[in-house]
């Protein structure tokens, strides 16, 4: 199916939402955060929530340029079999990406996964434009 790595992704995202609201608030039951230090400054969160926190937000960076993508391509009938198994390894990278930010937070294997993810959706864009401009 064409649309499941995009429905995959978003389900990514909704994840991660329900994980940061739920070590959010176990730094405030534990008292390790209070809504007065919290309510503008991040920093002021346990790492582990300022983790979640992070990670939540990078799904609305790279990924963005990934839904526009796969919103023009569809209607364009340009969602051959090597956009969408690009798609399918761009979302890999998301949760690799997703995966090391929120356990280890290793930053090395953290930016592979994100650049990996980066490349990828430079050469979807590159295919598609060229198939667009070239009428492939």
């Amino acid at each position: 199916m064409v649309l499941l790595p995009v429905f995959l992704l978003v389900l990514l995202a909704f994840g991660l939402m329900f994980h940061m609201g739920a070590v959010r608030r176990k730094a405030l039951v534990n008292k390790q955060a209070s809504f007065k230090n919290t309510a503008l400054n991040e920093p002021n969160w346990p790492e582990d929530a300022m983790k979640a926190g992070n990670c939540f937000s990078n799904q609305f960076e790279m990924p963005v340029l990934f839904y526009a993508l796969v919103a023009l391509a569809l209607p364009l009938r340009q969602m051959d079999l090597i956009m969408v198994l690009l798609s399918w390894v761009f979302v890999v990278t998301r949760y690799a990406h997703a995966y090391v930010f929120i356990t280890s937070n290793h930053v090395p294997t953290r930016f592979n996964a994100y650049f990996a993810g980066v490349l990828v959706l430079i050469a979807m864009w590159i295919y598609f434009a060229l198939r667009i401009l070239l009428v492939i």
